[in-house]
């Protein structure tokens, strides 16, 4: 330890009392207490956003999509919603989508489009329209008329066949022969037959004849020859014969379709007229024709027998029956399945799986036609195959409904719906990490999402926020039936949604964290059995929120504790200097000092970062390094090169450093090593620099004032103890009130400054120095004392590359 007496830093102001903490005024709330508040409808603070959302929503041209940014808790899909909920639509209303069998390709099923309502009646008065050829047809074709018709027909062609027969039988009885009928199978068909001793023969038998001696065996060749002759002329009387039935089969067929037609025609007349859509039209033209091409099977039916066949059914896979509107769909699981619909399969029993057009099933996109699809941009990237299905969707604006395995041709199943034109706004939901993404990396996600509804995270902090605050405290009592808060309650949460922002000229628009703490508040007051919320549950609830996740704080004070960690808070030590450093995420952070130290030497190395050398050291602090080289060659390098071999640590860090915060804090340490003046361990320091010597804001500034003042106040307040801020970021500040108190009882400090300069002499409790007309500094100076140390290494090098030479 230096034996340098410890400088007092009185000379330079602290920042009044007034700079560390906003307090809002109790005049500020418009109430005594929140019963005579009215709760406020609408969004807050979202003035940009709600631009750009009602330019999307209200453009409903091809490409306006909406990307949504925004932290999670700023009221994202609460603002959706409201709007939503609340504009014109400008089309006309969604309609109904039905898929029927396609008669002429099966595997592409046929889409029909109707008015809203009117897909469901279509389907019923298909239904009926069906059942009432399944009833009349067997009554149809029982009449009088038409048997007696067919019948006739019948009669007919027996007559004309047995003619044809009875001729051919004429022709081959001289020769000795007859025209029988034999059994072959299940059927029966004419065979020319041999009389023999007055029964009839096969000619196969006729082998059996000669050998009984009935016949020769030259009188059996000769019936044989002339039996060949007879057969060629019995196989042209068949084709006669055949050409015959199929004539008069035709006959009766139309028959039957004249009168199957005027039943059916009869039927489907009303729906003809009704549904004048082309579409429409040709489709119900083609079930008519499938309908009298098949009207067996409708011959012997009875009403409720069975089914009716699948291609006479109507699959309605949109029903906007009963939608007032345009539809709001907010899929929550947006996998393929939920957003673009699927073909389903079923097993047969003979273990084979099949499909048709009955089993297409909606999405999400088609429920939300004419209106509006809202859906986590995260989830639907992350889900297979979604975001590209979805660029092409909102591209061409045509969905193709297939099961993820067809998209994938993971099954054989052929079936193509037919493509549907849809016509949906799709809202995204995510941050700007994503949108920057797709739009560096997707090329068409531009054309198709050219809004961008940005959310902030923050708003100012006036008198109407104020009263804004108010208003949402009272709308979450009225929701969730909570106790009222008194204006001191009131004004502790508004402290807070600044507390949350690190500023006393904002506040926080992330109202979910708000509505946490009034929750939470509620509860304590009830705990308490009190009429009012109050300060002490306001606080209270905020102390156990950062309760609940100070563990990992904790644990690392107790190490700092028990001098595991090595932090100093008095005294003065030569190129060893406190820096502050923030740990955790970013709603539940927290600051700790962290030793930094420089050390000296001739040489010609440069400032070496330890931690990059390590692997240790992010980008940021990488570059933090160059500036303060930049800084050092700036001050001190005008009339001879620098020359020195310096290494700069974060003693015990073994997790990584990133970050600017520490420059001018590693700047403090440099000059101290090389002018030997110790640096005051009793004060912490954070701030970034530029190469000119300017102190620049940094972050987290409340945490790293609070993390050193925890560690100074478990070892003992002293009243010199203290933090160097960023002069820019007082306003940022929203210290916890025992800091506030401390500060105001004079047992902690806390300076802000502009320069490394300022710093010095604070750290130090020497004058840092300028620059005389012959360009030097003088020498009783912190920087007189550094410029003198770098001369005689830079002779020292010099006499060192003179040995070698």
């Amino acid at each position: 330890m230096s034996e340098h007496p410890l400088h007092p830093a009185a000379d330079h102001p602290q920042l009044p009392i007034e700079n560390l903490r906003w307090y809002c005024p109790p005049d500020l709330i418009p109430a005594e207490t929140t019963e005579s508040v009215e709760p406020i409808e609408g969004i807050i603070g979202q003035d940009r956003a709600l631009k750009a959302l009602k330019l999307g929503v209200e453009l409903y041209s091809p490409g306006y999509n909406i990307f949504v940014c925004g932290l999670s808790g700023t009221g994202k899909a609460t603002t959706i919603k409201t709007i939503l909920e609340k504009i014109q639509p400008q089309k006309t209303l969604c309609r109904d989508y039905c898929y029927v069998h396609n008669f002429e390709d099966s595997d592409r099923p046929m889409l029909l489009s109707f008015e809203r309502g009117r897909g469901c009646r279509f389907k019923k008065d298909m239904a009926d329209a069906m059942r009432m050829v399944r009833e009349r047809a067997p009554g149809v074709f029982e009449e009088e008329e038409y048997l007696k018709i067919k019948q006739a027909y019948i009669d007919e062609y027996n007559k004309k066949e047995a003619a044809l027969f009875s001729e051919f039988e004429h022709q081959i009885e001289p020769d000795g022969f007859v025209l029988g009928r034999v059994q072959e199978g299940q059927s029966m068909h004419p065979e020319i037959l041999f009389k023999l001793e007055d029964k009839a023969v096969l000619i196969s038998d006729l082998g059996s004849a000669v050998m009984q001696n009935l016949l020769s065996k030259e009188e059996a060749e000769r019936i044989a020859d002339k039996y060949r002759e007879h057969k060629t002329t019995l196989q042209e009387v068949f084709r006669r014969g055949v050409r015959l039935s199929r004539e008069y089969q035709e006959k009766i067929d139309q028959h039957e379709r004249q009168a199957g037609e005027f039943m059916v025609n009869a039927i489907f007349a009303e729906l003809l007229s009704e549904y004048d859509d082309e579409k429409v039209q040709s489709y119900l033209q083609l079930l008519i024709e499938s309908i009298l091409d098949n009207l067996e099977q409708f011959k012997a039916q009875e009403d409720g027998e069975e089914e009716l066949p699948t291609e006479y059914t109507v699959n309605l896979v949109l029903d906007n029956s009963s939608a007032a509107s345009f539809p709001v769909v907010i899929e929550t699981a947006p996998t393929f399945r939920n957003l673009f619909g699927t073909i389903e399969r079923r097993q047969a029993s003979n273990g084979f799986w099949y499909t048709d057009f009955t089993m297409i099933k909606p999405g999400a996109l088609l429920r939300a036609d004419g209106g509006f699809l809202v859906i986590n941009a995260a989830d639907a990237l992350t889900e297979p195959g979604v975001w590209k299905n979805l660029q092409r969707v909102l591209l061409y604006r045509k969905l193709e409904i297939q099961s993820l395995e067809m998209l994938m041709q993971q099954s054989s199943t052929a079936l193509k719906p037919e493509a549907i034109n849809v016509n949906v706004k799709v809202i995204l939901i995510g941050n700007n990490e994503i949108y920057n993404l797709l739009s560096a990396y997707e090329r068409d996600f531009k054309k198709i999402f050219k809004v961008k509804a940005d959310f902030d995270y923050e708003m100012p902090n006036t008198p109407l926020a104020v009263q804004q605050y108010t208003a949402l405290i009272r709308k979450l009592i009225s929701d969730e039936d909570l106790k009222h808060f008194d204006k001191h309650a009131i004004a502790g949460v508004v402290e807070y949604g600044a507390r949350l922002v690190d500023s006393r000229r904002k506040v926080t628009t992330q109202f979910s964290e708000i509505a946490d703490i009034v929750r939470e508040a509620d509860y304590w007051c009830r705990q308490n059995s009190n009429k009012y919320v109050t300060t002490e549950h306001v606080d209270k609830a905020i102390a156990e929120t950062y309760n609940r996740h100070s563990l990992g704080e904790e644990k690392l004070q107790e190490l700092i504790d028990e001098e595991v960690i090595l932090i100093d808070v008095d005294g003065e030590r030569i190129g060893q200097i406190n820096g502050l450093a923030v740990y955790g995420g970013e709603r539940f952070s927290f600051g700790k000092p962290t030793r930094i130290t420089a050390a000296v030497s001739a040489g010609k190395a440069g400032i070496i970062n330890i931690e990059r050398e390590a692997k240790l050291s992010g980008r940021t602090h990488d570059k933090g390094m160059l500036i303060l080289s930049g800084y050092f060659r700036e001050m001190f390098a005008q009339q001879r090169p620098l020359s020195l071999t310096a290494s700069i640590s974060f003693e015990q860090s073994y997790s990584g450093v990133d970050g600017d915060s520490a420059s001018s804090t590693e700047i403090y340490a440099l000059l101290s090593s090389l002018s030997d003046i110790p640096i005051r361990q009793n004060i912490a320091v954070t701030g970034s620099v530029n190469q000119k010597g300017d102190i620049q804001p940094i972050g987290g500034v409340n945490e790293k004032i609070e993390g050193f003042f925890e560690v100074c106040e478990r070892r003992g307040l002293t009243g010199s103890q203290g933090v160097i801020i960023p002069k820019q970021n007082v306003d940022d500040l929203m210290l916890r009130t025992p800091v506030v108190n401390a500060v105001r009882e004079g047992r902690f400090r806390v300076w802000a400054i502009d320069t490394i300069s300022e710093g010095v002499e604070l750290l130090m409790g020497t004058a840092a120095g300028a620059r005389g007309s012959d360009g030097r500094f003088p020498e009783d100076t912190v920087f007189g004392k550094v410029e003198r140390r770098l001369e005689l290494l830079y002779e020292a090098s010099k006499k060192e590359k003179g040995n070698e030479s």
